[in-house]
């Protein structure tokens, strides 16, 4: 297996050039899918036989409780590359999707309470579902903290990393908390791998919105990422001319 592109990942003037590329098509589909998604979801799909119209908080809850997940798994994997293969733009991607994961799960968590209130009757239980996506939420915290508290950047980069690594432990409680626990949480609302419950016009706009929150996703990690690219390689022969065609493409 040829894995030449894996190598070219720790070059931050490759990185930086593929995601110019990427960034734009990442942009379109995620303007595209949560547009359409959202205007199905909320105006189009038929209201739900026990729930009514407080189900339609599903198509901003679930994809935002999916990419918060898989986001600090993300992060698992960059501590990983950082810390066996030494590639710095891996804690560039670490150090950037931290507070983004920390937002959606922000978001899943207030819409979790929103549903919440009609459905159970209380903005918020200690259910286990609830109480490990908190936890998810001071692991991402404690990450953007580490990182902006330790000034040594290789130090900072390695402590992320080691506590993203142990975090992840965290994900799978997550996941299988309804299965383990008694919990007031339903389950799985959508998977990739089993027949969905929900009738096609309630299910084909919540996987658009899931696919358009992953594109948002990649064009906002992507944008934080080339800043920071920039930002730590200032003094390179390759960024400067990057800022000085960008100069003469503005007159």
């Amino acid at each position: 297996m040829n894995w030449t592109w894996f190598h070219k990942l720790g070059s931050p003037k490759w990185f930086y050039a593929i995601s110019g590329r990427l960034l734009p098509w990442l942009s379109i589909g995620a303007a595209v899918l949560i547009t359409c998604g959202v205007v199905w979801g909320l105006a189009f799909a038929p209201p739900d036989y026990q729930q009514g119209n407080s189900f339609r908080i599903i198509y901003i809850h679930v994809p935002a409780a999916m990419l918060a997940q898989s986001c600090y798994v993300m992060l698992a994997v960059c501590g990983v590359v950082g810390l066996v293969w030494k590639m710095k733009i891996a804690d560039v991607a670490l150090q950037c999707a931290a507070p983004i994961g920390a937002w959606m799960t922000a978001v899943a968590l207030i819409t979790g309470a929103i549903w919440g209130k009609p459905t159970w009757g209380s903005w918020w239980v200690w259910d286990a579902r609830l109480t490990s996506m908190l936890i998810l939420l001071f692991l991402y915290f404690g990450l953007i903290a580490l990182g902006n508290a330790i000034t040594n950047r290789d130090s900072a980069a390695k402590a992320c990393a080691v506590l993203a690594i142990v975090g992840v432990i965290n994900i799978p409680i997550i996941k299988y908390s309804v299965e383990w626990w008694n919990t007031l949480h339903q389950g799985a609302t959508f998977t990739l791998t089993e027949k969905p419950a929900m009738p096609m016009e309630m299910w084909l706009p919540l996987l658009l919105m899931v696919l358009g929150f992953y594109c948002f996703f990649g064009a906002v990690l992507l944008l934080r990422m080339r800043l920071e690219v920039l930002k730590r390689e200032a003094r390179s022969s390759w960024v400067k001319a990057q800022v000085l065609k960008a100069l003469e493409g503005g007159r």
